[in-house]
């Protein structure tokens, strides 16, 4: 296996993973057609390149099967009133070793033929290893005839679209073919046959149309030649350009890379590659939407005034179902607004259903302490203030009798008993307002203690039962897009890097203006 071999393969390998990664989320027409580009080029692969595939198509009267005789020297294909009878391909190979790769092509033995160059007394050489298939005509009124069109089509390595000078533009070819063939220009050619019904005058600017239209289907480089089955002319050209491809033996690989490059950007338009997404942004934005519809502050707030009041039980009621519905439906939204329906479809099915996200969260919430106990200090402290009161009340009870001449008392003993009644008073005081100021602190620490496991107890569930799937899902997202992007970008070496490197103008010693000297003296073009 050459270096290039095992590059493509691992690009096929990457493609093949990303398709089955993204299964059932891609959409079922991309997912089908990139998985039919997989398994056609594992199966061209596995015949190897060593024969280039190069297929005649065209559409009725446009003369490619008399063309395919021309190009063979040989009076095989069926030209004329027989052509559309028939649904079946001919090829000729110019390898006896072809067998294989014509049962792959679904060729049928009575129609295929060997071109030996010792038998024949030719020298073919030059298309050794050539295996040149002559199609059904694509525009036929037989519906089968295009179907085995279809079928061939994307199994070639080298496409030859023989056009006729008064159906160059036909719209059958362009919007039935040419406009689905972006990424495949390096491995198409376009043969103007039947020039020689064409005056010289109006060949060139008949070429610089045909041009003109591949742009317009988004083909641009495609190579345009003229050629004649009926006079010859042209056709050492289109040998030539043929052997040309045999000779770099690159066609085949590079008709792989092409299929692979074609189903890599198919699947790179289902996985943009922008998701604007901020996990931590989100799981704030949903715990505040989800403390309201529980009414998170609500219930820290009792906590606190029962810790300042002494009495209370406050309890969490169950969160409001509306509310947690359109937090879940607002969390998708956000999280697949660049996703394409197939994976929307997906986020909506990882993420949680809204009554188990009210569970979760009820459940969550239970577990959050309310604790409503006093400051432990506070008893004690009360203990002194009712014992310094005590002692006030009954010294200033004793002051009062003695100054009224109830109690005999001395002086002295009347004085301290008012200095012990103001000092009890004060001391009482002061135990009440502190035991006070204690628990409005330790009011606001539960209240805030509350918030924050309510809060903590919230953002675990809506990380688990919507940020770890969503997050999940965005990962297999981005490795698709990886896999696919992968899939295409590792260009092959020098020798892959086109499927066929084409005649210039210098090189066929024309004028700098592209045009250059045909077989029969006329002139051809390639397109602008």
């Amino acid at each position: 296996m050459t270096s290039h071999d095992a590059q493509l393969r691992a690009r096929t390998d990457d493609l093949a993973r990303a398709v089955d990664l993204a299964g059932d989320r891609l959409d079922p027409a991309v997912a089908a057609q990139v998985r039919d580009a997989v398994a056609g080029v594992r199966e061209r692969l596995a015949l190897g390149v060593d024969h280039t595939v190069v297929a005649l198509a065209g559409g009725t009267g446009s003369g490619k099967s008399s063309l395919f005789n021309r190009v063979t020297r040989l009076d095989f294909a069926d030209v004329g009133v027989k052509r559309p009878t028939t649904a079946r391909v001919t090829a000729c190979s110019w390898s006896d070793a072809a067998t294989a790769l014509l049962d792959w092509l679904e060729v049928d033995p009575e129609r295929r033929i060997t071109r030996d160059g010792e038998l024949d007394g030719d020298d073919e050489t030059g298309l050794g290893g050539l295996v040149l298939l002559d199609l059904p005509d694509h525009d036929s009124i037989e519906p089968a005839h295009r179907a085995v069109v279809d079928r061939v089509l994307p199994l070639v390595d080298l496409l030859v679209w023989v056009v006729d000078p008064q159906k160059y533009a036909d719209d059958a070819l362009h919007s039935g073919y040419l406009r689905k063939s972006g990424g495949l220009e390096g491995s198409m050619v376009v043969a103007l046959n039947q020039i020689d019904t064409v005056p010289e005058s109006r060949r060139a600017s008949l070429v610089t149309d045909m041009g003109r239209l591949l742009e317009e289907d988004g083909l641009s480089g495609v190579y345009v030649t003229t050629v004649s089955a009926r006079t010859g002319d042209g056709l050492d050209e289109l040998r030539g350009l043929l052997e040309q491809a045999v000779a770099r033996r690159s066609v085949a690989a590079s008709r792989v890379a092409g299929e692979l490059d074609r189903a890599g950007a198919l699947l790179l338009e289902q996985i943009p590659g922008e998701v604007p997404w901020t996990m931590s942004t989100a799981v704030e934005d949903e715990v505040d939407a989800l403390a309201d519809a529980t009414g998170l502050a609500a219930v820290a707030g009792q906590v606190g005034a029962a810790v300042r009041n002494g009495y209370g039980r406050p309890e969490f009621a169950p969160p409001q179902p509306d509310a947690v519905a359109l937090s879940r439906a607002r969390w998708i939204e956000r999280a697949g607004r660049a996703l394409r329906p197939g994976w929307r479809d997906a986020l909506d099915a990882a993420v949680a259903p809204a009554p188990t996200i009210m569970q979760s969260t009820r459940s969550a919430l239970s577990k959050v302490p309310l604790d409503t106990r006093g400051p432990a200090s506070a008893r004690p402290t009360r203990r002194v203030a009712w014992a310094a009161l005590a002692v006030g009340v009954v010294a200033g009870v004793l002051a009062v009798l003695g100054s009224l001449g109830v109690l005999d008392l001395s002086r002295t003993l009347l004085a301290v008993c008012a200095v012990l009644a103001a000092v009890a008073v004060v001391v009482a005081v002061g135990c009440f307002l502190a035991v006070l100021q204690v628990r409005r602190t330790l009011a606001r620490r539960r209240e805030q203690q509350v918030l924050a496991s309510g809060r903590g107890a919230i953002g675990r569930v809506v990380q688990e039962a919507m940020g770890r799937p969503t997050q999940e899902l965005l990962d297999t997202h981005r490795q698709v897009r990886e896999l696919a992007q992968s899939a295409r970008d590792r260009t092959p070496a020098a020798p892959l890097s086109g499927a066929l490197r084409l005649p210039t103008a210098p090189e066929l010693d024309g004028p700098s203006t592209g045009e250059g000297p045909t077989a029969d003296g006329g002139t051809a073009r390639t397109a602008p």
